[in-house]
């Protein structure tokens, strides 16, 4: 509220041709305060419900997966409230860095927090790709080799390395630069001094990228290997629903970090190995908004692709789909079995029952004894 009234005032106080300028300041501030709104709504209830299934699961596969993904969206969420305040404060001086910042430590503060709130999210979606893609092919390492301690060290050592990328430019005496629209800071690209400025964007730009590409690979082959199994299985075995929930929100959080991060990383390289124009800084600007949607968009992964709500969709398609699939119809029957016996048996042995192999009955085992 005191933003946009202090954008009105200046509005008024100055001479301006048009309204134009006004009318979009006012705009981006309504923008800025919607987004920040939407996020730390959609963060704080994925975290809610991500917080209360790690109380609940016995599954210790599971249990990994809800840690990560708990800190994802817990970094998310600090994001959108530091992120978002710091927007916010820019606005409410009118853009004037000079008067509020003479010293260059907001801006320094902004930057850093850009790059660190930018790459842990993708750091730990490529860490959960890696330990879904172990528990699966590999369960026997995972199960004796992946300790809960040593997943709790993992996701201290991706926010250390985020943390690390963030401060070197301050540390290389690199400090962030306030961008052509100034309301935000980032790397000095523009008319780079030396090699360290041309290097400092890129290894954010390669390692968002690296991570990117692991989360690709892995969930290929954790895909492929659920896949494979469920048809080369002939008889039904229970412990394989929660996999397929958790491969699900692994898949969505790479479509929406590809889609919102990819131009962003793409578009940093090749702005830091070539000459910059107008148009560059104007196209910086839209794809650095494209990558704020990734902290909207990945709470409602966790939100939307749950197992209860996964499984009212499926009935709702199979309910419009009519009698036609009793294939799929058999499937899903055989889907909330073991979901069911999932949720009952927690982290106990996985006992297959073979249709080839029937219970000893009590006369078999008198006659035996």
């Amino acid at each position: 509220m005191s933003a946009n009234g202090s954008s009105e005032t200046v509005c008024r106080s100055e001479v301006r041709p048009s309204n134009n300028s006004c009318s979009q300041k006012e705009l981006s501030i309504t923008a800025s305060v919607i987004s920040m709104t939407v996020g730390i709504f959609s963060n704080g209830l994925a975290l809610f419900i991500l917080i209360k299934s790690y109380i609940r699961i016995r599954i210790k596969s599971k249990a990994s997966f809800l840690l990560f993904a708990s800190s994802l969206v817990l970094t998310d969420l600090l994001g959108h409230l530091i992120n978002g305040s710091l927007v916010l404060l820019v606005y409410s001086f009118h853009k004037k860095w000079e008067t509020f910042d003479p010293y260059r430590i907001v801006c320094s503060v902004f930057g850093a927090c850009m790059v660190f709130f930018g790459l842990t999210p993708l750091f730990l979606g490529s860490v959960m790709a890696v330990e879904r893609c172990i528990g699966i092919i590999r369960p026997i390492f995972h199960s004796t080799a992946l300790a809960p301690h040593h997943m709790k060290r993992l996701l201290g050592l991706m926010w250390l390395l985020a943390a690390l990328v963030a401060v070197l430019p301050v540390l290389l005496w690199r400090p962030y630069k306030v961008q052509s629209s100034r309301s935000w800071c980032f790397f000095h690209m523009e008319e780079p001094r030396d090699w360290l400025d041309v290097l400092l964007p890129l290894i954010f730009s390669m390692l968002g990228l690296l991570a990117l590409l692991l989360s690709i690979v892995c969930n290929a082959l954790t895909s492929c290997a659920l896949l494979q199994d469920r048809l080369r299985r002939k008889h039904h075995c229970r412990s394989t629903s929660y996999h397929l929930e958790m491969i699900c929100q692994l898949l969505a959080i790479m479509l929406v970090s590809c889609v919102c991060w990819g131009p962003l990383l793409i578009h940093v390289i090749v702005v830091s190995t070539r000459a910059q124009d107008e148009r560059a800084s104007s196209s910086l600007l839209m794809v650095i908004r494209m990558a704020t949607w990734n902290q909207i968009l990945d709470p409602w992964v966790y939100i939307l692709l749950r197992k209860a709500v996964l499984r009212k969709i499926f009935m709702l398609f199979h309910s419009c789909w009519g009698p036609k699939s009793h294939n799929l119809n058999r499937w899903q029957r055989s889907m909330l079995h073991s979901s069911m016996e999932t949720s009952n048996s927690g982290a106990g042995p996985t006992d297959c029952r073979c249709p080839g192999r029937l219970p000893l009955s009590d006369t078999a085992i008198k006659s035996i004894t």
